[in-house]
């Protein structure tokens, strides 16, 4: 009597369903593996080795002072916040600023000058605290109030700020340092130096202030500006 023969592994329906659901779970543990490792090298780029990509940030209140008679110096007292969305340190040699009359169309350049609130008492005994490099590691935050002072004696026009209520158009921006090395993905997507553009309103105009301290400008919009704003033209 001859025997039927043995059945081989794999020739059962339930050894083909348990190799096909065998062959799908592996597919499956590939794909998500590799849709974590995707998830890990992009956490390691974002926190560690991405680019410095400084923006800055201005409140909707300023000030401004003009004390010396005879003298093309104002100043501008700002307070600015300034995020590092990269993974990288970043440093601020400098922040520029250039204001503009909106009436008359006149643009006058400033520096970063001091640290601080402006007053009479502060300039008579020199306290201000000098403008220093601002450094930023990954991720981090720093707000600090600066002092923007007239470039030099020649800087045009000698008064910018006019001695009536008016409008004036602000654009400042970070000086940075550049990196020594940069990556792939760096000169694949090159970060711009961080600007912010605004626009402020000068309410009331009185000297007697700038005895002890300065005058406030108020943002046209009422909120704080943002680096990528755009000022829209009135």
């Amino acid at each position: 009597m001859t025997m039927p023969p043995r059945p081989q592994l794999g020739d059962t329906p339930n050894d083909i369903a348990i190799q096909t659901a065998s062959n799908s779970g592996g597919t499956l543990t590939a794909i998500v593996s590799a849709v974590a490792l995707l998830f890990s090298a992009y956490s390691l780029w974002d926190s560690s080795l991405k680019a410095p990509d400084l923006k800055v940030f201005v409140p909707p209140v300023i000030h401004y002072a003009s004390p010396y008679n005879n003298t093309n110096f104002e100043v501008f007292e700002i307070p600015v916040t300034i995020t590092n969305e990269g993974g990288r340190t970043g440093t601020v040699l400098s922040v520029n600023l250039e204001a503009t009359n909106v009436k008359t169309g006149e643009t006058k350049r400033f520096f970063s000058a001091d640290f601080g609130r402006w007053t009479m008492e502060k300039a008579r005994t020199n306290a201000f605290l000098p403008f220093a490099p601002i450094s930023l590691a990954g991720k981090a935050t720093r707000t600090e109030t600066l002092l923007f002072h007239t470039k030099d004696d020649k800087e045009k026009p000698a008064q910018l700020v006019a001695t009536e209520p008016g409008l004036y158009r602000f654009r400042l921006m970070l000086d940075e340092a550049g990196g020594d090395e940069t990556s792939f993905l760096d000169r694949l997507w090159p970060q711009k130096p961080g600007t912010v553009a605004f626009e402020m309103g000068l309410r009331n105009y009185d000297a007697r202030a700038f005895n002890v301290g300065s005058l406030p400008m108020y943002s046209t919009t009422g909120r704080s500006a943002k680096s990528g704003d755009a000022v829209k033209a009135k």
